[in-house]
């Protein structure tokens, strides 16, 4: 039986059979679905590989990928769900096969022990920023930086949310529910996304002409964006002052959700009471946390899955490219989720 009649009958090219015989992975799964039904009502069966015409599939490379949390206890529990998504995303590039393997060290001046062990292609970092002492060590070893607390002089490749994006987003939700005064209300302003986050935000509100509060608590640098329950006392304070802005703020944006289960319950003990006082936005998307919340406030999810993605995918490239000279950014959209009575609404 010719290609062309099978294509025929499957309704595709005769190029897409022969890829569909000799690059399965390029074919679309319901064409390939019907190249091969056709193949089976036919008793057709390709020739041996060494005999066929056409490009040939590539054996799968493995490759060895670290993810070095730095500043981060092992078995941390409030990495667990993090470290789920690292674990379930392949990569896109299907000529590379991928071996996740997950590091720590406590200090940002300390490499991982197990770093020279697991005899790397590649690490991908994420938590706070290593020493440069460390990165000099490094130097030989492709890397990207994921996420947060990446400094402006940091020297080499990043993938990261768009915060600025997520700032402006969220002023523009709240000026489209019809609040005239907002707030923007954090704990640890000093973290890099946070101060990226709030000052596109700010900037935003005044642009739309909305009565723009700031209500920033103290910074503490120990806390991350992983985490779920971290160590604070501010959410009491920072609703009384909150309560004493003029005029009131009815919008309300949190660039981090670490915080909020806690805030929200000072809010409810301060008699606020969500929907009717307030209508808050969350900068992000942790379905540990926002699950676990005593109503449903729109959120600002970060994208991670396509996140992951592309820092694995961006590390295979660097990986596959260790000569090309300068640093490379990657900056990844977010996505608006709305509150579950307004999904329903919308339905």
């Amino acid at each position: 039986m010719l290609l062309t009649e099978i294509a025929h009958k499957a309704h595709v090219s005769p190029a897409t059979v022969s890829r569909a015989i000799n690059q399965p992975q390029l074919v679309a799964a319901d064409s390939l679905a019907r190249i091969r039904e056709v193949m089976q009502q036919h008793n057709y069966v390709p020739a041996p590989v060494n005999r066929r015409r056409g490009p040939k599939a590539k054996p799968v490379e493995q490759r060895r990928i670290g993810v070095w949390f730095v500043g981060a206890r092992a078995n941390n529990p409030n990495l667990h769900w993090f470290q789920e998504q690292l674990m379930q995303i392949p990569s896109a590039d299907t000529r590379s096969h991928i071996d996740l393997r997950v590091l720590f060290s406590n200090s940002p001046a300390q490499l991982p022990r197990n770093l020279a062990s697991e005899e790397l292609d590649g690490v991908i970092i994420q938590g706070m920023e290593p020493s440069p002492e460390c990165l000099a060590q490094l130097r030989e070893l492709p890397n990207v930086w994921f996420m947060t607390r990446r400094s402006v002089a940091y020297p080499g490749d990043y993938v990261e949310p768009n915060n600025e994006e997520n700032g402006r987003m969220a002023a523009d939700y709240l000026k489209a529910q019809g609040h005239k005064a907002v707030a923007i209300i954090s704990s640890d302003p000093d973290y890099s996304a946070i101060v990226h986050r709030s000052r596109a935000f700010v900037e935003r509100a005044r642009e739309l002409e909305l009565a723009v509060h700031t209500i920033l608590g103290q910074s503490n640098p120990g806390v991350s964006y992983l985490e779920i329950t971290p160590v604070h006392g501010e959410s009491e304070e920072l609703v009384r002052r909150l309560l004493k802005c003029s005029p009131k703020p009815t919008g309300l944006y949190m660039p981090a959700d670490h915080f909020c289960g806690a805030f929200f319950r000072a809010m409810r003990e301060a008699g606020q009471k969500a929907g009717r006082d307030f209508e808050a936005i969350l900068g992000n998307y942790n379905p540990v946390i926002y699950h676990n919340l005593d109503h449903s406030p729109a959120a600002i999810d970060v994208n991670l899955s396509m996140l992951v993605r592309k820092v694995i995918d961006h590390l295979l490239w660097r990986i596959e490219n260790p000569d090309v000279t300068g640093r490379t950014g990657i900056t990844v959209s977010p996505r608006l989720r709305l509150p579950a009575a307004v999904n329903s609404a919308a339905k």
